[in-house]
């Protein structure tokens, strides 16, 4: 009877360990309060065995208070721009560069401000620091004086919004945008001090090149010993199989794949029994599968018009060898409205739209690993062979399609 209780209580331990990690995967940053309460409360319950795991594992640290959870995560490859930020309710439109300049000049500015601050200061201040001769020599501009800056200025507050940062008390950002009212914020201190995820203060940071800054910012102490070494790899590798659709095998220097071949089984049990996740190893790399098809930002397939599109593209170029160009894919689209055009929303039907559905499809592609651009060709990526149909789909075994784990 003892023996059977313990079981069941190792069995719901290991089951609650399993949900906290993988909320903390999905949303990095957990609030005591909002929809992920439970997750939080989870994460917070199991802590210890959390940051321990994700120290020696992945390198990425976990803090956790009475109100907030964030786990620092680190990327495994840091110049991929298939994660970007997005918009709030609105599309999901990615950022652009001068929506990342006026996040971190918000940031800034709430960060020297008041526990309040409403929308029109805090525009105010931004504009200031804006001002900056270093800013205005790169080319970004903020003045307020046109509806998209405002209409920007909008979408970093959502943001905020979302992420905890900013707690609405008065007033919308319609009316804000639209020069008829103002908004007022609660500003969430102990949200806003968790947000930056880096190993030392960016402004401590002395390179010039973007790859090279963002090398320095993550930059872990010096490797000077093969102990050192070995822990640096195998950091990165776990981080690639959690975060990364698909870890393809000549995307790792020599040394890389050389631990992966001789740790591949101890790296990924290690990831299943934390996670779930389930390793399907091919040819060509490891993809850590989830059976709930849950633990992901993007889904292939995907309902709906795009998702229909990006699947029929997908096909088509399974079967082309080499770079196809951009206008190829767009007169195919032409072609598979006539066909399937009926199942369409009216927009996507429209004439001109063909080059705007290829851009999306194929974004969703490159985030998903399934294939590579160049500025005007695309080509396919070993794993989109899945989505050939005829026989490749027979000789192409695995549980679930490839999928871009969530991160932020």
């Amino acid at each position: 009877m003892i023996t059977a209780l313990a079981e069941v209580l190792e069995g719901q331990h290991a089951a609650d360990l399993r949900k906290a990690a993988r909320a903390l995967l999905k949303h990095p940053l957990l609030l005591a309060h909002g929809r992920h309460a439970d997750a939080f409360r989870l994460v917070r319950r199991h802590a210890p065995e959390l940051r321990d795991w994700f120290d020696r594992n992945t390198g990425w640290s976990l803090q956790v208070d009475a109100e907030t959870a964030r786990l620092r995560k680190v990327p495994g490859v840091l110049t991929d721009p298939t994660h970007p930020a997005r918009e709030v309710s609105r599309g999901a439109a990615p950022f652009t560069r001068r929506r990342y300049v006026l996040f971190c000049l918000a940031l800034a500015a709430l960060e020297r401000g008041e526990a309040q601050i409403a929308l029109g200061r805090l525009a105010d201040q931004i504009v200031l620091d804006a001002a900056d001769p270093r800013i205005a020599a790169t080319g970004v501009e903020f003045a307020l004086e046109r509806r998209d800056e405002r209409l920007d200025l909008a979408a970093v507050v959502r943001l905020l919004l979302d992420l905890g940062v900013l707690r609405r008390v008065a007033g919308e950002e319609e009316a804000y945008v639209s020069g008829v009212g103002d908004v007022l914020y609660d500003v969430e201190r102990r949200v806003l001090a968790g947000l930056l995820a880096t190993r030392r203060g960016p402004s401590t940071v002395r390179a010039d090149t973007l790859p090279a800054r963002l090398a320095e910012l993550v930059a872990e102490t010096a490797l000077d010993s093969d102990e050192l070494r070995f822990r640096a790899m195998r950091r990165s590798l776990t981080r690639r199989l959690l975060d990364d659709p698909v870890l393809y095998y000549d995307d790792l220097t020599d040394a890389e794949l050389g631990y992966l071949t001789r740790q591949r089984g101890f790296l990924t049990a290690r990831i299943t029994e934390l996670t779930g996740l389930v390793a399907e190893v091919r040819a060509e790399g490891i993809a850590m599968v989830d059976p709930d098809d849950d633990l992901t930002d993007l889904r292939m397939p995907e309902q709906g018009t795009h998702g229909h599109i990006t699947l029929l593209l997908a096909e088509h170029l399974a079967r082309v060898d080499g770079p196809v160009t951009l206008a190829t894919l767009a007169l195919r689209v032409r072609e598979l409205a006539a066909e399937h055009g009926g199942f369409w929303s009216k927009s996507a039907r429209e004439p001109g739209m063909e080059s705007e559905l290829v851009e999306q499809a194929v974004a969703r592609l490159t985030a998903l690993g399934l294939a590579t651009r160049t500025p005007q060709a695309v080509v396919a990526r070993p794993a989109l062979a899945r989505y050939a149909v005829g026989e490749a789909v027979i000789r192409t075994p695995g549980p679930v399609p490839p999928q871009r784990k969530a991160t932020s």
